[in-house]
């Protein structure tokens, strides 16, 4: 018997001609023998055979009866036996390198951390597949994750190889150090508008809880722009500063400069939490205070501990920054399983979050955050007297999806629950565990937490998180209507000052806006603040400084709200190309020139000047600018091409759908036109265009685009004249050809911008 056996496996693993059948040639292809063990020949292989007998019969009975349909598994298992003995050898070296992924650039042994352990995670739904959970535990148990886990586990807490990569002479990063880096706020990238050899630079991303922004840090990088960037500064959706074009030679300059004035970049990017979000207005009253301080505390809470950050970018020098004592209490409090023991990453472990986790903290009726557009959206609520009691908790929001991929979607956050105010760190801190041990880490396209919660549903979410939180969700509270605010324009403050809203199109920073900025805020010792939609807040400003900061600003361009194109208002777009490496087509270039021929069509068709429509662009579907939230959005699906999205509402409460695919844009008036003259003539009182689109259906819309012959040009209502000779027009339009734009526009702004000037702060 034993020598059947013998001969039956000798022929299967050694024999050449009938390892020539297609079954083993693809096992062949998928395990090959001399991958796992590269100094056995086949003719050793052969001998080993014959000395090893007993052990290949016992371990054939067993194959037979259990993996006989699968040949592969087999081969694994035949090369167990000697595998066992290099594998114990590397566990005690405690050293190995990446295995798997040809890109990486090795730079060495990497030493390993915690690892994971796979647990089935009970599911409303009938599948059986296996989660990977960050369980701190040495079962070695063999889980499919996708690499930036392994990068992650095996970086001694975002240290190597990102520290090694960096002193070195090359212009870039390799692929692990590139995962790495955005846990310190900054992505590799490189020019696409350049051909031939690749010009690598870095963006930097800080983070600024509740959008504030000191004096001295504004000044600070409005200086690191122009000394090491490209001389612009770009306001993000999450009220945070972008750098663009920093050399890897000038990060730890950059960086190192950010930090010792009061700036972090720490989790701006990467698998954690990201900037928490709350409104940007300076009132002084208790619910925006309260919920601004709140935002601070769980900004704290879920900040990285392990401190690799100030080792690599200021050598080690402790920053002192003195945390609130309910913080210090809510991170180190382990009463209900919450955290890794011993870790100094108590609340992340070795392997932080599965993907990317956004937080905003928000006050009644101002939805100037987007509230259900986060991981968590949470809601301060109040008593009679205006003193806030407790918070009402959205979860499971996200912007985030692939093209042609319907299992990834857009999702809007749900009730949670209410919690006292004094729980809402433990509270905050259990859905991000939740999330932690139970988020998909195979696919990053599935590790949001909104699809976690779309797997198990809302109810036994709730119970998870209830048992890390070691209470009972209170029900809901009621909430009243959500509202836009931009906070355009002069306000008070609430103590005896004012702050002035500037609308900054696309956030961008630069030329003469940036000059007039640093002249008012360095001159009056302003701090900032950066808004959710893209725009700048001075704070702090005396009644007598109102005239001649208005008078500096509408020189630049920064003109009274009031002056704005009711689209631009509300108008955001992702920066795209050329340096965002995800980008498909344009959005921060390309709007100008989709806002200017909509406000074409709108008076082509007679809709009034004052009336305004929620227009957002991306040049992907990851939705950095929140595309899906919109009346009309545009999102990235070919070269010049857009997915056209309609049905979202001003109060950004309502998800938009997608209309058309592949809309070219050249081809925009032919579906902007038969949409904007339906919704003016077939629209109820009052009914915005998001409204009006899913009102009347898109299978209606559809035929009314398809079947849209155009409408017959007339004069507007107000058709002013503008110029009284024609060498003027000339010369206008010679000067608005450069800008992009009409002569009738140009002229406009240019009379708006003189009127600014001459008001001179006079009351609106």
């Amino acid at each position: 018997m034993y020598s059947i056996c013998t001969f039956y496996l000798y022929c299967r693993l050694c024999c050449p001609i009938t390892r020539k059948s297609a079954a083993n040639r693809r096992a062949a292809r998928r395990y090959s023998l001399r991958r796992l063990l590269p100094g056995v020949r086949r003719a050793a292989g052969g001998i080993l055979l014959w000395l090893f007998l007993p052990g290949f019969y016992l371990l054939f009975l067993v194959l037979r009866a259990s993996l006989s349909s699968s040949f592969e598994l087999q081969e694994m298992a035949m090369a167990t036996a000697t595998a066992t003995t290099a594998a114990i050898r590397a566990v005690k070296d405690l050293k190995v390198d990446v295995p798997g992924f040809q890109e990486v650039r090795s730079t060495g042994p990497i030493t390993l951390g915690g690892s994971f352990q796979a647990l089935p995670v009970p599911s409303s739904s009938s599948s059986s597949a296996t989660v990977v959970r960050a369980v701190s535990t040495q079962d070695t148990s063999v889980v499919k994750r996708n690499k930036v886990e392994l990068f992650k586990e095996q970086s001694n807490f975002l240290r190597f190889p990102l520290n090694e990569e960096l002193q070195t002479e090359a212009p870039n990063i390799n692929e692990v150090a590139t995962q790495l880096i955005k846990f310190h706020g900054s992505y590799q990238q490189t020019n696409r508008d350049e051909r031939g050899t690749k010009s690598y630079q870095f963006m930097l991303r800080t983070k600024n809880p509740c959008g504030k922004v000191s004096n001295k840090l504004y000044l600070i990088m409005d200086d690191l722009a122009d000394e090491f960037g490209i001389g612009t500064l770009r306001l993000t959706t999450r009220q945070t500063f972008q750098l663009h074009g920093i050399l890897k030679k000038n990060l730890k300059t950059v960086l190192n400069t950010i930090i010792k004035n009061m700036g972090s970049t720490l989790g701006a990017c990467g698998d954690l939490n990201r900037n928490v979000l709350a409104p940007a207005a300076p009132y002084t009253n208790k619910e925006y205070i309260f919920a601004q301080q709140t935002a601070e505390n769980i900004a704290s809470l879920l900040t990285p501990q392990s401190g690799a950050y100030y080792d690599i970018w200021v050598d080690g020098e402790k920053i002192v920054s003195v945390e609130p004592p309910e913080v210090v209490a809510a991170r180190n409090d382990n009463s209900h399983g919450t955290n890794f023991v011993d870790s100094p990453e108590p609340i992340y472990g070795t392997q932080f979050l599965p993907r990317k986790f956004k937080v905003a903290v928000t006050v009644p009726t101002d939805n100037s955050v987007d509230i259900l557009t986060n991981d968590i959206g949470i809601v301060v609520i109040s008593d009679s007297d205006g003193e806030p009691q407790g918070f009402n908790i959205y979860v499971g929001g996200g912007m985030g999806r692939a093209h042609r991929i319907d299992t990834t979607f857009p999702r809007l956050g749900e009730p949670l629950g209410y919690v006292p105010k004094e729980d809402i760190l433990y509270a905050v801190k259990a859905i991000v565990v939740t999330q932690r041990e139970n988020g998909r880490r195979d696919d990053r396209k599935y590790s949001r937490m909104k699809y976690l919660i779309n797997e198990w549903g809302i109810k036994k979410f709730r119970g998870v998180v209830e048992q890390y939180y070691g209470k009972k969700f209170e029900p809901f509270r009621e909430l009243p209507e959500w509202e836009f605010k931009s906070y355009l324009g002069w306000h008070e403050q609430g103590d005896g000052t004012l702050f002035c809203g500037l609308h900054v199109d696309n956030g961008r920073i630069g030329g003469k806006m940036k000059k007039a900025l640093r002249e008012v805020i360095a001159k009056y010792n302003l701090s900032v603040r950066i808004t959710p939609n893209q725009n700048l807040i001075l704070c702090d400003i005396r009644h007598s400084w109102r005239r001649p900061i208005t008078t500096i600003l509408a020189q630049a361009g920064l003109v009274q709200p009031r002056y704005v194109d009711p689209l631009n208002v509300t108008a955001m777009a992702c920066p795209a190309l050329p340096l965002c490496p995800l980008a498909i087509t344009e959005a921060e270039r390309g709007i100008p020139d989709i806002l200017k021929r909509a406000r074409a069509v709108f008076d082509k068709v007679g809709l009034r000047y004052n009336e305004s429509v929620v227009i957002r662009v991306t040049g992907c579907p990851n939705g950095c600018a929140r595309p899906y939230m919109a009346e009309l959005g545009f999102v990235g699906d070919g070269p010049n091409s857009y997915q056209i999205w309609l049905g979202g509402t001003q109060n950004q409460t309502t998800l938009a759908k997608c209309f058309m695919n592949k809309v070219k844009i050249q081809d925009l008036e032919k579906v902007l036109e038969p949409l904007f003259y339906s919704w003016k003539r077939k629209r109820l009182q009052g009914e915005q265009f998001g409204s009006f689109t899913a009102r009347i259906g898109f299978d209606k819309l559809q035929e009314i685009v398809d079947k849209w012959d155009g409408i017959v040009d007339k004069p507007a209502r107000h058709n002013l004249k503008i110029f009284a000779d024609r060498k003027t027009y000339e010369d206008m339009e010679e000067l608005a050809q450069i800008q992009n734009k009409t002569a009738h526009q140009l002229a406009m702004e240019v009379i708006r911008n003189y009127v600014a000037s001459q008001q001179n702060g006079k009351g609106e």
